[in-house]
């Protein structure tokens, strides 16, 4: 079953799962680990401290995240690199033995319905499949959610979990213990061939291509949910973004922006579990959170109609009433103006926005348009565009500096990518 020597350890095999899995990666990966009272405990680490780390977490029931994150926080909008798809598969609970179920798999989807794995996880009761993919940034989330729900539904015949298929998505780690079944987590590698995203969508989901000219009438279901599912994922950041700029100080529109966090999250990932927890965690950054259980209790009615709209016949009953759909269909006009958007706040956001900012961005990209067929852009154009990037960054590091206040400025630079000295100058401006 696992590729086994006979001198490893726990700890050998724990280490060579995680580094095999996150080869070069960049960001943060989280370990985390179940306590028998049932809660979490988990930290973040970056790809070179997991081999000095790992050791001290091995027994039972540990984790590790299977893509990275920008800061040491497990969360949706934090997602740095994509880089593994991955199916869990509870074939116990359909009575089925997990060796039974590869060999099933091997013969019946492998090649054919879908890439070969290049993990298959043997997590003490169940299976999980692993591709490994070339890492892409968090604007990708939307495709490859989308091929991430495709590779899930040809696996659901044998027990395919579809609670478990959300970017923030922890794994058990080889070497460690189920304590659910006293089992040792165990691996089969099969290759290191890393998969291209768009590869796999182009072989298993060509509709999405983008390359593809657009045919008159209805879109085919996959692509209108791939294109809502982006709206939702932008959307979300919005959410972030704005009580960023806020600096946690939302007190008005804290109920609202939750609901509509956890609204928009269980769009996206599907896992109502794993939405209420990153709104919890969303609602932990204002200035003044609200108390778990109010919150929980003010948002409840999001998940009840993400429930209805993924209901075919809820989805019936609206259209019959003159509604697009179950669920909350919100225009750009009414989030402003229930979370008080103003327009000097709509110019960071990306899709939130009325229709002065849209066209006001639509002459920016005109002007830039001009400039590159007519000749060079001006050098007040160049000078706004460096001022726009230099307050990203400044954004950035006060962020930064604020979850790391004992960081120094290598680790700060390390933290932003950028070069020491330039830590230096931008701390000048602050």
């Amino acid at each position: 079953m696992e590729n086994l020597k006979w001198n490893e350890t726990p700890s050998d095999r724990a280490k060579g799962h995680v580094l095999f899995h996150h080869e070069k990666a960049d960001g943060w990966i989280t370990l985390a680990k179940k306590e028998k009272s049932g809660e979490w405990q988990q930290y973040h680490y970056q790809a070179d401290q997991l081999a000095v780390e790992l050791s001290k977490w091995l027994g039972e029931d540990v984790y590790f995240s299977q893509n990275t994150f920008y800061k040491p926080q497990r969360r949706i909008e934090n997602i740095r690199q994509l880089r593994a798809l991955y199916v869990d598969v509870d074939c116990y609970v359909l009575n089925y033995d997990p060796e039974w179920v590869v060999g099933k798999t091997d013969l019946e989807i492998f090649k054919d319905a879908l890439p070969d794995p290049n993990i298959i996880l043997f997590s003490g009761r169940g299976i999980v499949y692993v591709w490994l993919i070339e890492p892409v940034p968090y604007q990708a989330l939307p495709l490859w959610q989308a091929v991430q729900n495709y590779f899930c539904e040809q696996l659901k015949y044998v027990g395919a979990d579809q609670k478990s298929i959300d970017a923030t998505r922890v794994f058990r780690v080889a070497g460690s213990i189920n304590s659910k079944s006293d089992n040792e987590v165990a691996v089969q590698y099969r290759h290191a061939y890393r998969y291209v995203l768009r590869d796999l969508q182009g072989d298993y989901l060509p509709e999405l291509a983008p390359s593809k000219p657009k045919k008159p009438g209805r879109k085919s279901k996959i692509i209108h949910l791939h294109n809502v599912r982006s709206l939702h994922y932008v959307r979300l950041l919005d959410l972030v973004r704005l009580m960023d700029l806020r600096d946690g100080d939302v007190t008005g529109q804290r109920e609202l922006l939750c609901f509509l966090y956890r609204y928009w999250s269980c769009c996206l990932t599907e896992d109502t579990a794993d939405s209420l927890e990153q709104m919890l965690e969303f609602n932990s950054e204002f200035k003044e959170p609200l108390p778990e259980r109010e919150v929980i209790r003010a948002t409840k009615s999001a998940e009840r109609a993400w429930i209805a709209k993924s209901d075919a016949k809820a989805n019936e009953e609206s259209i019959e009433r003159g509604y697009p759909g179950a669920g909350y269909n919100l225009k750009n006009t009414t989030i402003i103006k229930w979370l008080e958007i103003t327009p000097e706040e709509q110019v960071h956001l990306r899709t939130i926005i009325d229709g002065n900012e849209k066209r006001r961005r639509k002459r920016e990209r005109d002007k830039l348009a001009f400039r590159e067929k007519h000749g060079s852009v001006s050098r007040e154009e160049y000078l706004v565009k460096q001022k726009d990037k230099t307050e990203d960054k400044l954004w950035l590091l006060k962020q930064a500096m604020k979850r790391h206040s004992k960081a120094s400025n290598v680790k700060l630079a390390e933290l932003l990518g950028v070069s020491e000295g330039y830590i230096r100058k931008l701390k000048k401006k602050l």
